[in-house]
């Protein structure tokens, strides 16, 4: 069974911290580029920051680069996104999800998603 599980959200002040955690099953996680995605009350849902499995290689959208770091701990198969100077326009619901295919290029591209965990920053 294939399972995608987040915690760690919370609200936090401008200029705090959190850090998300995603558990995942092990079959998805060994295989899967992974992948951080928020959305926003009416906006789209989009993609945060990305990790390849077995390179480590990453990617950030622009508006986090220098500020998140995702990484991953392969010994209890668990993503992570370390959110540091954290801003208001952060908030948002935030998922984890797998792309099998290892192309992380589009939404479509992430077949599980876990349930999501909301973070929110106030000014």
């Amino acid at each position: 069974q294939v399972r995608l599980v987040e915690s760690g959200g919370g609200s936090v002040q401008a200029g705090g911290s959190l850090k998300l955690s995603c558990a995942a099953s092990l079959y998805i996680y060994r295989r899967s580029c992974m992948g951080w995605f928020r959305q926003a009350p009416g906006k789209e849902r989009e993609g945060v920051a990305y990790i390849w499995p077995g390179s480590g290689s990453t990617d950030y959208t622009a508006s986090v680069k220098d500020r998140f770091t995702i990484s991953q701990d392969n010994v209890n198969n668990t993503l992570y996104l370390q959110m540091n100077s954290l801003k208001p326009e952060d908030t948002a619901m935030y998922y984890c999800a797998a792309d099998p295919d290892r192309k992380c290029r589009a939404l479509v591209d992430f077949t599980y998603w876990g349930q999501g965990t909301q973070v929110t920053v106030s000014s």
